[in-house]
C-alpha cells in the first residue's frame, strides 16, 4: 500500500513517528498522523487545516493535553492560583531523582521504528479506501486526512476541540478547495 503514497504523504507517515517518539509515546497514533499532516507546508490538506482555522501550534498542544501533558496555559493558570510549576518539578526530582516526572521514553524497536496504534492502522487504511473512492491513483495527505475524519479517533477528538467543522474539512478536502 505505501508504494501508493505521494512524496508528502510518506513524509507525514515518517513525521508522525517522530512526534510519537518526541512527545514518548510507544506507538504512533491517528494524532500524530494529524500533527505531522498540519505541519507539513504546501501540502494540500496542511492548507486545508489551515483554513479551518487549525494552527499547528494548538494542534500539538491539544494532543499534548488529551494525552495528559501540562503545557503553558495549564501552567499560566495554575500560577494564577500561587502554584510554580517549575518549582513544583524542582522538588519533585529533588526528592525522586532527575526525570521522575516524564513519561519515559519509547522502547528501543529493531530499526528504530514504533509500531502503529489500531486507529492509526485504521486511518491509513482508510486512506486508501477514500484514495479508491474519489478515484485518485496515489494517496495524499488529503486522504490520510479524510481517512482521520472518517476513523473518528484521537485526531477527530482534537479537531473537535479546537472547533473544526469536519464536514466542511471534509467537503474541502473532496473537492480540492484548498487553496
Amino acid at each position: 500500500m505505501f508504494e501508493r503514497f505521494t512524496k508528502s504523504a510518506r513524509d507525514a507517515v515518517t513525521a508522525a513517528q517522530t512526534y510519537a517518539t518526541e512527545l514518548g509515546h510507544e506507538r504512533i497514533g491517528d494524532d500524530h498522523l494529524l500533527l505531522a499532516i498540519g505541519s507539513s507546508a504546501g501540502s494540500s490538506a496542511a492548507r486545508a487545516l489551515t483554513e479551518a482555522g487549525v494552527e499547528a501550534g494548538a494542534l500539538r498542544a491539544e494532543v499534548e493535553r488529551a494525552h495528559g501533558r501540562l503545557g503553558n496555559d495549564d501552567a499560566d493558570a495554575l500560577s494564577t492560583l500561587g502554584i510554580d510549576l517549575d518549582a513544583v518539578r524542582s522538588k519533585v526530582e529533588e526528592v525522586f531523582g532527575a526525570g521522575a516526572l516524564d513519561s519515559g521514553k519509547p522502547r528501543r524497536r529493531l530499526g528504530g521504528h514504533i509500531p502503529f496504534t489500531k486507529d492509526a492502522k485504521k486511518v491509513l487504511e482508510l486512506s486508501l479506501r477514500e484514495a479508491i473512492r474519489l478515484e485518485d491513483r496515489s494517496i495524499g495527505t488529503e486522504h490520510i486526512l479524510l481517512g482521520v475524519l472518517r476513523a473518528e479517533g484521537e485526531g477527530h477528538a482534537a479537531l473537535q476541540a479546537l472547533g473544526v467543522d469536519a464536514a466542511a474539512l471534509r467537503r474541502t478536502l473532496e473537492h480540492g478547495e484548498a487553496a
